[in-house]
């Protein structure tokens, strides 16, 4: 993988549509140097998940994106193997005769069982035979501390062990991007393994330019009115959910097509859909935009 500036990253990033701050330009580009899992907290919508798709195509590499959720343990993460398969390739040697007829030991024939062309890599396992590629673990604080465990140990060494095949190392260790909404607190263990960014909702000027760069169609009037008005709302108290840039994005292009120039109250209460998910904070909203906009 080639070297790259952090000034080099921030254009390679902007040019796929994300726009980046200096320090999280800083913090991506250490983790590339230093080999390091980088670690990004923050609300939902922030940009986590999207900084590691845009990493890979940046670096022009494979993305493989591995979803936590509560139980997920290692087999979902490392491999399994394909029963049916299997059960056909057994069913194939004992129709050709072949155990009779080579003398083919019980051994031998559970070693043609456990055969590479039968393993299904999950994602890290096919990040490891993959690498170099871009490993997105999403949301890792809706596992359990067990699969916590099983991370660290992955990313201290990037190898696994399968018991059938034997060791399988990255060739080169995969640049690793762990997400949280911090449901939860994670382990020191983990986050001492990783470099740690808090990725906070972007301002209003560079939101401005998110939007303008992923909606070319909304006009800049639109787009700068919008946003102001999202960042107002974010800090309303009480949300459920303070709405996050794809929802930013999904309002202003709402009233785009409904062919607004501005936001008037009409427009806004119409597509409020789009901005909030819950009737609470809808609610809530309605009576600040009408506050926002009077």
């Amino acid at each position: 993988m080639e070297s790259l500036s952090a000034a080099e990253l921030t254009d390679r990033l902007a040019r796929t549509g994300y726009l980046t701050d200096d320090a999280l330009a800083t913090i991506a580009f250490l983790a590339l140097r230093m080999q390091r899992p980088l670690l990004l907290e923050g609300e939902p919508g922030t940009g986590k998940t999207a900084l590691a798709e845009a990493l890979a195509e940046c670096l022009e590499l494979p993305l493989i994106r591995l979803q936590c959720y509560e139980g997920i343990d290692a087999t979902q993460a490392l491999y399994d193997w394909d029963f049916p398969r299997q059960i056909l390739h057994l069913r194939a040697l004992e129709a050709a005769g072949e155990g009779a007829k080579d003398g083919q030991s019980v051994e031998e024939t559970e070693k043609s069982l456990y055969d590479e062309r039968f393993l299904l890599a999950r994602p890290v396992l096919a990040a490891l035979q993959q690498s170099p590629a871009v490993l997105l673990i999403d949301e890792v604080d809706r596992a359990d501390d067990e699969f916590e465990a099983f991370l660290l140990e992955v990313l201290s060494t990037y190898q696994v062990t399968i018991p059938e095949l034997g060791t399988v190392r990255a060739a080169e260790p995969p640049v690793v991007v762990l997400t949280s909404n911090r449901t939860r607190e994670l382990h020191d263990a983990l986050k001492r393994r990783c470099l740690y960014h808090w990725i906070d909702h972007p301002g209003l000027d560079r939101e401005v330019a998110i939007v303008r760069g992923r909606a070319p169609e909304v006009s800049e009037t639109l787009a700068r009115q919008v946003v102001g008005i999202v960042q107002q709302v974010r800090d309303e108290q009480g949300l459920l959910k303070p709405p996050g840039v794809a929802e930013t994005l999904d309002w202003a292009r709402a009233l785009s097509y409904l062919g607004s120039e501005q936001v008037d109250l009409p427009a806004a209460a119409a597509t409020l859909g789009a901005l909030v998910k819950h009737r609470e904070d809808s609610d809530r909203v309605r009576v600040a935009l009408e506050r926002l906009l009077s």
